[in-house]
Formats: structure tokens, sequence, C-alpha cells
């Protein structure tokens, strides 16, 4: 790739994967930086001046790596660097893309505003067309604030100063890559791939950007031996192309965990016989379908061993400190005896997509919205907005392509009542779910994971359940095949619609709290003396951990009709500590002896 970043900067691999030009330039490193914790920087003259710190992007301020390691509550910062534009991307506009900032983003570039965002999880983009040219030097300033408010999407996020619990250092800022991209006027945007198993072929959308009148788009589908079929459609018949890559029988090869094989795909944008644009990109063709009560991939049960993961990491919190690091996890989370993993309370950077689709490995995604609460609930974390369901529709839009992606998780953790007046978060969870299918048909929907179901015959219906006693567990989750499975309850009181006969998991269990130093400790752990923090009663051995870990997981393996399960967790999480690893991703436990357990035949999948 030309203009390609030096890989002595932080994380300088192409940020998007589905979607590759060979023209780029990396914007991590280090930019000017500066803390403006009353949020009165614009008055004070902020945008127009150099900034007093550095820091390395993409590493939020929060985070040791970045180099300024403040975890205290930073109501907005201040982000500045000038940078030349390569001349040799002369006769293209630039576009400036953002993986992500947390929260609440203003962009300018040479004293122009050219983006304003809201949401710490959703990619976004400026158009430098008219500011910066090529050749040219552009200089970009960056405000995020993010105030501790209940009123917007944050995950685990800590709203107070201090981690507790599943509460976790904050992360404001960016905290993703930052890049530039020299686009011809007239572009792809974006590609829609869907993958139709029953018909075999994958049905794509081209979305132009520009005067595309008298253009064509030609696409190109491949696999190891070579074209497999090309199709050539005008550009202009309408807003967005649509056209069907078909796949002949004797090349048909479906993407599964034990075989995750990827096409490539090639999309050209033609100008007569020039091509104006060239964007390579790939697809899996594979099918998530529901059978009743259960969950088919390919057309068959694949009981789904998934592990929490929350994407933390010690030095650099919610960014990944590298791609090695991203692709580490999978490896961590495989060897373990998972096939997969909810992906928990954050959106992931998209190379982790990138990964998991070659590695196999199948995941939910999630929105960051854990515990969020009608309007008058105490002691939640988190209000609803608008502004949940624009964020969860620019996700949605980004990651549709991935055929790693089993599932979509709107939501985690919602508390009404049957009882209570409509709320702003029942419009929220309806529109969630509403959007969520319109957006994405190809794939099941939950409406919220655990506690409040609130939409009648969402795809899927759940649990989350942290008995820690085995036998418990059976007794608790054993109504699951008379059609009265286990669903959770607000002080005692019925929170979610009736079970419709949907497929059904238990989303999370276990939790198993083991922390080696603290096993001769009889005591219960006092969390505010130790600095740790789990579910339940604290095992005092690792024999005593896998005894439990067996006990939990063989009831879920035992039920038929239970379609899968997610444990809690792969790391350990800063003062939560209950992984299966540590947080610095060391084994705690014998991992042979571990994949044993989880790898003997489900009852699901004899059935």
């Amino acid at each position: 790739m030309t203009n390609a970043p030096d890989a002595h900067l932080p994380k300088p691999e192409y940020p998007r994967p589905q979607l590759v030009r060979p023209d780029w330039l990396s914007l991590n490193g280090q930019w000017q930086f500066e803390i403006d914790r009353g949020d009165s920087g614009l008055e004070r003259g902020l945008r127009d001046r150099e900034l007093a710190d550095r820091i390395l992007v993409p590493f939020a301020p929060e985070s040791t790596a970045s180099g300024i390691g403040d975890v205290d509550f930073l109501h907005a910062v201040w982000y500045r660097r000038t940078v030349r534009i390569p001349h040799a991307w002369s006769g293209r506009d630039v576009l400036l893309h953002f993986g992500a900032v947390d929260h609440d983003t203003t962009v300018w570039a040479n004293g122009v505003e050219v983006a304003r965002h809201r949401g710490g999880f959703s990619s976004f983009t400026a158009d430098l067309a008219g500011v910066a040219e090529p050749g040219e030097d552009v200089t970009i300033v960056v405000r995020a604030r993010d105030t501790p408010s209940d009123r917007q999407a944050r995950g685990k996020q800590s709203t107070w100063y201090a981690n507790t619990g599943c509460n976790y250092t904050r992360t404001t800022g960016i905290w993703q890559t930052v890049w530039l991209e020299p686009v011809p006027r007239v572009h792809v945007a974006r590609l829609r791939i869907t993958p139709s198993l029953a018909t075999s072929r994958f049905a794509v959308t081209a979305v132009l950007r520009g005067d595309a009148t008298s253009h064509r788009v030609r696409a190109t589908l491949s696999d190891v031996d070579g074209e497999v079929c090309t199709v050539t459609v005008a550009a202009d018949a309408d807003l967005a192309p649509s056209f069907d890559l078909e796949v002949a029988a004797d090349r048909a090869r479906l993407w599964s965990p034990e075989d995750p094989f990827l096409y490539d795909v090639a999309v050209e944008l033609l100008d007569g016989e020039d091509v104006v644009d060239r964007v390579a990109s790939y697809a899996g063709l594979r099918s998530v379908s529901i059978a009743g009560r259960r969950v088919h991939l390919n057309g068959r049960p694949v009981f789904q061993r998934l592990v929490l993961d929350q994407g933390y990491w010690p030095d650099t919190l919610m960014t990944s400190p590298s791609d090695e690091a991203l692709r580490r996890d999978i490896e961590l989370s495989l060897a373990a005896g998972f096939n997969g993993a909810r992906l928990h309370q954050k959106v992931f950077e998209e190379r982790f997509y990138y990964h998991a689709d070659r590695m196999g490995y199948l995941v939910w995604g999630e929105f960051g919205d854990w515990g969020v609460s009608g309007q008058g609930v105490v002691g939640h974390n988190q209000q609803p907005t608008a502004s949940f369901i624009t964020q969860w529709l620019e996700v949605l839009e980004r990651d549709h392509n991935h055929p790693s992606i089993i599932g979509w998780c709107p939501l985690n953790e919602t508390h009404q009542t049957l009882h209570d007046r409509i709320t702003q978060l029942d419009d929220v969870t309806h529109g969630m779910y509403l959007a969520t299918k319109l957006a994405d048909p190809s794939r099941p929907v939950i409406d919220a994971s655990g506690y409040s179901h609130r939409v009648r015959g969402a795809d899927v219906y759940d649990s989350h359940s942290y008995e820690q006693d085995p036998e418990a567990f059976r007794a608790e989750q054993s109504g699951l095949r008379d059609g009265r499975p286990h669903t959770n309850t607000e002080d005692g009181r019925q929170i979610s619609l009736p079970y419709a006969g949907q497929p059904y998991f238990v989303s999370e269990y276990g939790g198993v709290w083991w922390n080696p130093v603290l096993a001769a400790d009889a005591d219960e752990q006092d969390p505010d003396r130790t600095g740790s923090w789990g579910y339940g009663q604290r095992v005092g051995s690792v024999e005593e951990w896998f005894e439990r870990f067996a006990g939990l997981t063989n009831v879920l393996l035992d039920e038929p009709l239970m379609f899968g399960y997610c444990y809690t967790q792969l790391t350990d999480t800063f003062q939560e500590e209950n992984g299966v690893y540590t947080f610095d991703r060391e084994p705690k436990f014998d991992l042979e002896r571990l994949r044993t357990i989880q790898r003997r035949t489900a009852a699901y999948e004899r059935g």
C-alpha cells in the first residue's frame, strides 16, 4: 500500500479490512493534547492555538500507553495535529476517518468545522473536499466531550472516580485509529454483502458517492482457483445498485468454525472502459437460521460455547495494544475450549472481526449500554436517548459483512417491570430491535440480553444466572423442556413478557471468583481491603474452581434445548477476578482440562 504508515508507530495495520484501497495514511502517533476539565476550551481559544501536552494516538488519555495516564474525570479533551496530505493523491478528495472517539466530538480542519459526531462506539468520517487538498498542509483539531452523565451509552465505564465491582476505568477521546484516505470524486462508499446459502449466492449492494451517470459497477468473486463469477451493472440505475454474485455448486465452500473459508470480492467503478475506483473485500458463504427452538449454522445445530470478552487491557484500556493482541485473544479463547464470544459492552475494532472471520470464531455483536433503566429507576447505570439507536445503526452498517457475527445484541440487562408505566426505555428497546431487524434480516436478534425481554416474539430468549451451586443451577434451569425456562426478575417481580418458544440460552453464567493470592484466606473477601471482586462465594483452590466450572457447564451441556452458553469471562478485568486468564493474559488453569470439559458433545448437538 502506498503511503503506508511507519510500522514503528502504534497500530499501523489497515483499519478497514472489508473495504480496502491501496492508498491511505495513518495518523496514529504523537498529537498535541490538552485536558479541558471545565469544558471551556472553545471560549479560551484552544481551537486556535498550540496545545500544552503530547499524547500517543489512538490510546485514551486515561491509559498509561497514551503518555498521559490521567484517570480523573475529563469533561473535555482537545487534540491538534498538522499533516501534509500526499501530493500523489492529486485529483482526488480526501476523507478523514475516525475509528471511535468517546463521546461527543467536533472536528475542525484548517479552522473549518468538518464533522460532529455523538457516540463513543461507532466510526465516522469527515470530508475534507474544499478545505484541504493533496499537496497541502491540514491542521486537524478535535474536541471530545465526555461528562460522567447517565444520558450516554458508555458500557462498563465507571461514573464515579474509582474502579469497583464490574465498573472500569473511563475512556475519553480518541481510542481507535485515525487515518486519511484519498477517493475519486465518484467512488464506492460502502459495500453491503449478504450471503444466501439457499440460493448459493451473495447479494451485494454498492453504495456510491458522486454523480455516477453513465458509470458501471463491475464485481468479481474469486476463490483459491481463480474467478468464480463476474457481474457488471449500470451504476446510475439505482441510488445504490444491487446485484448477485452466484456460486456454482462445484465452487461452493461454506464458512464454518471448522473451515472458515473466505471468497475474495473485487468491485470496480467504470467510466466507459476506465476504472475510476477499485476496492477489495471478502465474504463468507454461510447461513444463520432458526428452526423451531433451535439456532442453526449452515442448516445444522452448532452448540455455541461462548465466552464473555470485554476487550480491556491493563495499559491501553478499551484499545487493543496491537493487532496481534486482538488475534491472540481469539487464540486464547479457542485454546480454552470456547468456539466464540459475546463481545461485551463495547463495539470492537474492525480488525477483531477480520481475525474472527479468518479463524472461524463465532461472535455476537453488542452495544455498550449495560444496566440501562427506565426513567425514575434508581440504582442503574444509563438512561436511553435517541443517540442509542443512531449509534447502533452506524455499527450495524459498518459490521454487516462479517460472517463471524452470528447474532446481534443491542441492549444488555435492561431494567423495566411489567406493571410500570411505559418509559422511554420501552420505546428504545422496541426501536433498537426493529431497527436491527430492518437493517439486517439475515441474523437473529435478542431484544435485551438478560433481565427485561419486552419485544413479543423476539428471535431469541435468554437469561443471566450467577448461581454458584451446580445442583441449584440444575434445578433453576430444569423448566426449559416444559416451556418454562429460567427468567430474570427484579426484586421478585416479573420483568419480561412470557417465553414464546424461541431458541433459548444462558448468555451469562459462572463468573467463578478465583484469586490464588487470597486462596488461603478463609473469610469472605472484602473488596475494599483486597481490591478483588467476583460473583458469589470465592473458591478456595484450583480443584474447587474446576469442580464448580464443570458442574455448572455440564448442566447446560446436558440440556437438549439449550443452544449455547456464555461463560463469564475470558480474562480478569481490573478488580473483577473471574477470568480464565489473568488481566495480563496468563492462564490461571490447566487449559487442556478446561477444554476437555467444554468439548464433550452437547445434548443439543445430538438432537
